[in-house]
């Protein structure tokens, strides 16, 4: 079982240490506990931690949640416990401006990292050796990794949940908490859920109607026609509904389903890449390793074997 550690002491923001006791918490496949040095207040709430801030160090994951000051220092003490945890091995994630925690510790220097996009600047600022992106939803960098402010948490959450267990779990857990399952890091960080949210909405039935067909070639214009719009209008709408184009969306649906075919299914590449509509091997890799970071068949050597 994975045990994973929330790093708690005053100062605290409670939204994102709620939203990491919800996704491992509350889920059977973690060993999840609270370690801070003392009672925290984290809000307008008290909060008796489980052990002390040294049981970090035998975490196999240490989750660092907002910190609601990022002009005051982080306590020492929690500075050097996260530090220590690292060191030990521990995977390291930050929730927001948790990521000052992660940078005062030393542990973002020469890395990629991100944060709330109100303080990317500060953090670029102070920490000279980190390099801030302030345009995606969260970062991985293996050991390390840091996400943007707020929603972006859950998203990160989930991706760590999808990463130890497979897309199945992580899907489970985010039907749970009615939210996506997947929105991926390189995402920006100002893109709204790409799902609309009223039924009277013209994309509402335009994306079921899509994604059962990922494995057809889609024009804008096959799309506009479906939904009874002017390729111009249809393109509005999605700009509003998704935040990108009917194309790019249409892009990130194939990848996602060329994702879940790699972790739950032996076909090939070349059958994966006609199922998502991709033609061929060639094409969905190019696709895919721009879009995940990985080609498929390193993203299937990760996954498989890891949904149990």
């Amino acid at each position: 079982m994975t045990s994973v550690a929330l790093a708690a002491t005053d100062g605290m923001l409670s939204f994102e240490l709620t939203i990491a006791s919800e996704v491992f918490g509350e889920n059977p496949r973690y060993d999840f506990s609270v370690c801070g040095s003392a009672p925290v207040r984290v809000g307008r709430f008290r909060l008796e931690p489980d052990h002390g801030l040294d049981r970090l160090a035998r975490a196999d994951t240490v989750i660092v949640p907002g910190w609601a000051d990022v002009d005051v220092a982080p306590p020492a003490d929690l500075v050097d416990a996260v530090r220590a945890a690292h060191a030990a091995g521990a995977r390291v994630a930050s929730l927001c401006t948790g990521a000052f925690v992660l940078a005062a510790a030393g542990l973002l220097d020469g890395r990629r990292a991100t944060t709330h996009w109100a303080h990317t600047d500060v953090l670029a600022a102070r920490y000279p050796r980190v390099t801030v992106d302030p345009d995606v939803l969260y970062v991985d960098n293996g050991s390390v990794l840091t996400s943007a402010g707020k929603a972006a948490a859950m998203d990160l959450c989930l991706h760590l949940v999808r990463a130890d267990h497979g897309s199945a779990v992580a899907n489970a857990v985010a039907r749970r908490l009615v939210v996506p399952p997947h929105r991926s890091g390189g995402q920006a960080q100002f893109v709204t859920t790409p799902v609309p949210t009223h039924d009277d909405h013209p994309l509402a039935s335009l994306l079921p109607w899509i994604t059962a067909r990922l494995d057809q070639p889609l024009t804008v214009e096959d799309l506009a026609r479906q939904a009874n719009l002017s390729s111009r209008h249809l393109g509005r709408h999605f700009r509003s509904a998704t935040g990108t184009t009917p194309l790019r969306w249409l892009l990130t649906q194939r990848i996602r389903r060329a994702q879940e075919l790699l972790e739950n299914t032996d076909a090939g590449i070349d059958t994966i890449a006609e199922a998502v509509g991709m033609g061929t091997a060639t094409t969905l890799r190019r696709h895919f390793n721009r879009t995940v970071g990985v080609p498929p068949d390193t993203y299937r050597r990760t996954f498989r074997g890891q949904t149990s």
